[in-house]
C-alpha cells in the first residue's frame, strides 16, 4: 500500500511538473507574439485621411504583426513636431518645403524620400450657394472666406498665392477665417459659417454639403506635391520600409487615385 501511494505521488508530481512547463511555454508563446507586434506611426497631411485609412485596413489584414497609427494635421505643424523629437516613422507631407526642411535637418535621408502624389486647389461653397460665388474673383463679394493658416497648412499657402496672383488678395484678406487644416476649412463651408473656402479637390469630392465651383490654374500657385519619406531615427526600419514601399505600389496608387489624387508628372 505504501509502495502504491508513493508511486501515485510520483506520477502526480511528474504530471504537475509537465503541466507547469506547458504553462510556461504557452506564456512564452504569448509573450513572443506580443513582442512581434510592431506599431508604425505615420504623420500625414489631413487631406490624405480617407485614402490612408482605407490603405491601413488593407495593409493590416495582410500584415497581422503590424499596426499602423496615423497623426493627421497641417503639414507645417507635423513638421515642427518631428523637428522637436516626436516619435514618428513616416512623414507624408502636402508640401515640398515642409518635407525639405526635415531633409535639411538630417531627419530624413534624401534617398529615403519620394514625390508621390499631386492634387488640385479648388474653391468650394455651401450647396445652396446663396451668395452666387462662381469663381475666385467672386470672393471679393463674400463676407467670410475660410483658408488654412498659411504658415502651417500648405493649402492655405497655395490659396494665398492664387489670390495674390489674380489680384484680389488685398480685398479678400480682411474677410479670411483661418483654420488649422483643410478639413476644418471644409467644415466651416459645410456648416455655412463662411461663404466659401479653398481646399484640395480630394477633400471637396467627399463632401455632401459643399460643392466645387472653380479650380485654380496650376500656374497661379506653387505645384502641389506630396512627398513621402522615412524618418531616419525610426525604431522599426524593416517594417517602416515595407509600408513605405507599399504606399508606392500600383495597388496603393489605385486607391489614392480613387480618392482624387494624381501621380506626379
Amino acid at each position: 500500500m505504501k509502495k502504491f501511494s508513493y508511486l501515485l505521488f510520483s506520477i502526480m508530481l511528474v504530471l504537475g511538473i509537465l503541466s507547469g512547463c506547458g504553462s510556461q511555454e504557452q506564456q512564452k508563446s504569448k509573450d513572443t507574439s506580443k513582442e512581434s507586434q510592431v506599431e508604425i506611426t505615420v504623420s500625414a497631411a489631413a487631406s490624405l485621411q480617407d485614402a490612408l485609412n482605407s490603405l491601413k485596413t488593407t495593409y493590416e489584414k495582410e500584415h497581422s504583426n503590424v499596426k499602423i497609427t496615423y497623426n493627421f494635421g497641417g503639414s507645417g505643424a507635423l513638421q515642427q513636431q518631428i523637428s522637436q523629437g516626436a516619435p514618428v516613422d513616416l512623414f507624408f507631407s502636402a508640401a515640398e518645403d515642409k518635407f525639405d526642411q526635415l531633409v535639411k535637418e538630417g531627419l530624413i535621408e534624401k534617398s529615403q524620400g519620394v514625390d508621390l502624389l499631386s492634387n488640385d486647389l479648388v474653391l468650394v461653397v455651401p450647396k445652396k450657394n446663396e451668395t452666387g460665388i462662381q469663381n475666385f474673383q467672386d470672393l471679393t463679394k463674400a463676407k467670410k472666406v475660410a483658408l488654412g493658416t498659411p504658415e502651417a497648412v500648405p493649402a492655405g499657402q497655395y490659396a494665398t498665392e492664387t489670390l495674390k496672383n489674380i489680384k484680389v488678395w488685398n480685398t479678400v484678406k480682411p474677410k479670411v477665417v483661418y483654420a488649422k487644416d483643410v478639413r476644418q476649412v471644409l467644415t466651416y463651408v459645410e456648416t455655412g459659417n463662411v461663404d466659401a473656402g479653398i481646399v484640395y479637390r480630394t477633400d471637396a469630392i467627399v463632401s455632401k454639403k459643399a460643392k466645387i465651383v472653380a479650380v485654380a490654374d496650376d500656374k497661379s500657385h506653387t505645384p502641389i506635391i506630396y512627398p513621402l519619406g522615412m524618418i531616419k531615427d525610426s525604431q522599426h526600419t524593416k517594417e517602416t520600409k515595407a509600408f513605405y514601399d507599399f504606399l508606392q505600389s500600383k495597388k496603393a496608387m489605385d486607391v489614392f487615385k480613387s480618392y482624387g489624387f494624381k501621380g506626379v508628372k
